[in-house]
């Protein structure tokens, strides 16, 4: 009798981060108002951040089953 070696293939989760980076110019009087202009625009679309704006890209293995 011959023996079959038969390899079980699993399902893995790949999770996939990419860090987007861009610097803008604010107008504002203090720190704290310049961050708050810059995440409202972000929020409205004022500030929109391209693939071009990549600067990393990890691939992380979260689950086998």
């Amino acid at each position: 009798m011959r023996k079959i070696d038969k390899k079980v293939k699993k399902v893995f989760q790949i999770e996939i981060v990419e860090k987007l980076s861009n610097i803008v110019e604010i107008s504002a009087e203090n720190g704290q108002e310049a961050l708050l202009k810059a995440q409202d625009m972000y929020r409205n679309e004022n500030i929109i951040l391209y693939p071009d704006d990549c600067i990393d890209t990890k691939f992380n293995i979260l689950k086998n089953d």
